[in-house]
């Protein structure tokens, strides 16, 4: 470290990094760093990026990267405003206090689980995701200070946090001890502290992820939001932390903070203005492959078989996930108002049907998932929640679906939520929103997602004989939210278990299952991200088509059954639109619309069939069917008839005849009716054996 300190001082330092700045080349012969020096002042920006792998030509300035960053990042603030002077000397005077650079590409990188006290002080780059933000504030960069004798006392801010107020007056005669801070005149920059906590990815099994603060300041504040995923470059620096029972600045105990020099976006190198889809940037070559795979012919299928192919057929609900992964288009009206664009799956079945597998599957290949289970999720880690940070203030923490905005949730052990948090989520599957109104933040924050649910029965197994609702412990109004409920069911049969038993078998052999079929999960992820992009329109063939069914479901023989409602048309029109999105077609065909409808009418026949009747009948979904409501009916009407005016208490035998004679019940049937309706408090018994309407 002597050796390359004793050969350059500051100014020539600053003079040799000039210098490469200003001859580098990169590889199709452009003067790189000119170019972006001479871009600064058209673009109002105050830095520079410096790719780490244009420095390995010059040895002398790269050591000094890992011995003395502080020194050669003020060598290339020097340097930069120097060279700025000669092209704009009016720009650089303005921002000659803030010009710095940003490091890309720095090879050093480290797990938040490495940066420990070796490396304070060093460069280094953590990936990792942003958990929580604080508000940008303004900090101190120079103080001016006023004496009672109006004579001016500056004070420099270099490093840190703490200011020291002046003891003497900078005027040497001037014996005051008095000082006033000046704001106007003192010097301020944006800051803001970010925590980044350990990507799940790299967490190690049984370890809780570890978290760091983060400094940026100037034109980094405000870049990364809850929930990204980022690389940071930056310094590892300590602060002291205070320790109860010792005076304050007292304490040994410090902990560590990185000061950040540059975010980069995992998943693809973007900026801000690249936010829309988890900033999946998809190269040329990328594109081309993905183009081509759009042309082939099979796609759909190829699609559909490399969606979780560990699992063996279940292939109408992976065509139902894949449809959710792209979604539809959100409208918005010209009123202000929007309609959801994004479609929401709900799987409910038996145990060990590869439900959660498919879960995990989808959080993982979707542009922007998160998997989460029922039983550890509260309404305040799914929406959003107000926390106090160790300042005082309140913070806003974003929940699992706000993470998710503009992606997905996964959402497991669906039935095993409690209710008060279930009800979180009615709002955000319709209204595409998560609001919340706590100590005093009243807000409300987007949370376009997409909501991928699974439960199992209450009973352990799916009962055939039970209606859904039934079936599953769940509210009403959150079932009809959902636009496909699949009921996945585990039913024996030779040769679909000889099928997948095979394939289980062949999943535990060395060579592993044969799949030269079967699209790679990175392309498979970015061509999903790729057709989120397109926004196909409907045709009228497709109108037609999505008309004449809903017209022929709502025109049922029997004016008793409510088939479908307008939320399965705006389901239909999902659907298709998402076809046509994955198959990256720029209008909705008809067959697209067809394939929608098949996809409604095999959720209607799944979960919608009314048991009593065998028929479609969403008032299944809706709580009660047409028939058992008007059973219930016949029940109360016959009970009146024969309590008469004087309400008579009716006798057991005589009810349950007069109930045979209406040829809607047998006698069993009438007994088990007359034990319901007293469950569920429709009847009381005024003496034993007789009963009257409550």
């Amino acid at each position: 470290m002597s050796r390359v300190q004793s050969t350059y001082t500051e100014s020539a330092l600053s003079d040799k990094v000039k210098e490469f700045l200003t001859r580098f080349k990169d590889k199709s012969g452009n003067y790189k760093y000119v170019e972006a020096i001479d871009e600064m002042m058209p673009k109002g920006v105050k830095f520079i990026l410096v790719d780490y792998n244009d420095l390995v030509l010059e040895p002398e300035i790269e050591i000094l990267f890992s011995e003395d960053p502080d020194r050669i990042l003020n060598a290339f603030s020097r340097a930069i405003k120097e060279a700025l002077q000669t092209r704009f000397p009016d720009y650089a005077e303005k921002i000659k206090d803030e010009v710095r650079v940003r490091l890309v590409n720095y090879p050093l990188q480290r797990s938040l689980r490495q940066i420990n006290a070796e490396t304070i002080g060093k460069i280094t780059s953590v990936s990792g995701m942003v958990v929580r933000a604080s508000e940008v504030k303004p900090l101190a960069k120079e103080l001016i200070f006023v004496c009672p004798d109006e004579h001016t006392t500056k004070v420099v801010q270099l490093k840190g946090m703490d200011v020291k107020v002046p003891v003497v007056c900078d005027n040497p005669n001037c014996k005051q001890r008095d000082f006033e801070l000046k704001p106007e005149s003192s010097k301020f920059i944006d800051f803001q502290i970010l925590r980044l906590q350990e990507l799940p990815e790299d967490l190690p099994p049984g370890q809780l992820p570890h978290y760091i603060d983060v400094t940026i300041r100037q034109d980094l504040v405000d870049n990364a939001r809850p929930g990204d995923r980022i690389i940071l470059t930056g310094i590892v620096r300590v602060e002291q932390e205070s320790v109860s029972g010792v005076t304050r600045g007292h304490s040994g105990l410090y902990r560590l903070r990185i000061e950040g020099n540059n975010i980069e976006f995992l998943g693809g190198r973007g900026d801000k203005t690249s936010r829309k889809i988890e900033r999946e940037e998809i190269s040329p070559e990328d594109e081309k492959l993905i183009k081509a795979l759009g042309q082939s012919p099979d796609v759909y299928h190829r699609l559909i078989d490399s969606f979780a192919p560990h699992i063996q057929g279940q292939s109408l609900i992976k065509e139902a996930i894949l449809l959710l992964i792209v979604g539809s288009n959100q409208k918005s009206l010209g009123d202000g108002s929007k309609i959801r664009g994004d479609i929401n799956v709900f799987l409910v079945g038996d145990p060990g049907t590869a439900k959660s597998e498919m879960l995990k599957f989808c959080a993982r290949i979707a542009p922007r998932g998160l998997y989460t289970s029922g039983r550890g999720s509260t309404a305040a880690g799914l929406t959003a929640a107000v926390v106090r940070d160790k300042t005082g203030i309140m913070m806003l923490e974003a929940g699992a679906v706000v993470l998710g905005d503009q992606g997905l949730v996964c959402i497991d052990e669906f039935d095993k939520m409690k209710p008060e948090d279930r009800s979180a989520l009615h709002e955000v599957m319709e209204q595409q929103s998560a609001s919340i109104a706590k100590g005093g933040i009243v807000a409300t924050l987007n949370a376009r997602t997409s909501i991928l649910a699974a439960a199992n029965p209450m009973y352990g197994k799916y009962d055939p004989f039970k209606n859904i609702t039934e079936n599953v412990n769940l509210p009403i109004p959150l079932l009809t939210r959902f636009d496909l409920i699949f009921v996945v069911r585990d039913i024996p049969g030779r040769e679909k278990d000889e099928r997948i038993a095979r394939h289980i078998i062949e999943l535990h052999t060395p060579q592993g299952a044969d799949r030269r079929n079967v699209i790679d999960v990175d392309l498979l992820t970015k061509y999903l991200a790729y057709s989120k992009r397109g926004s196909p329109n409907l045709t009228k063939e497709a109108e037609e088509k999505i008309l004449d069914y809903y017209l022929q479901m709502r025109n049922v023989e029997s004016e008793e059954m409510i088939t479908v409602t307008p939320r399965q048309l705006g389901g239909i029109i999902r659907l298709a639109t998402a076809r046509a999105r994955l198959l990256m077609k720029d209008r909705v065909e008809e067959e697209d619309a067809e394939r929608a409808i098949y996809l409604i009418e095999s959720m209607l026949k799944d979960a919608g069939v009314d048991v009593n009747t065998g028929k479609v009948d969403l008032g299944v979904l809706q709580g009660r069917p047409r028939s058992e409501v008007s059973k219930m009916q016949l029940f109360m009407d016959v009970l009146k008839s024969l309590e008469g005016d004087n309400k008579v208490a009716v006798e057991e035998r005589e009810f349950v005849k007069e109930l045979e004679k209406t040829e809607k019940f047998t006698e069993e049937e009438a007994r088990n009716y007359i034990r319901r309706m007293l469950r569920e408090a429709s009847i009381y018994e005024s003496k034993p054996g007789h009963y009257n309407r409550v």
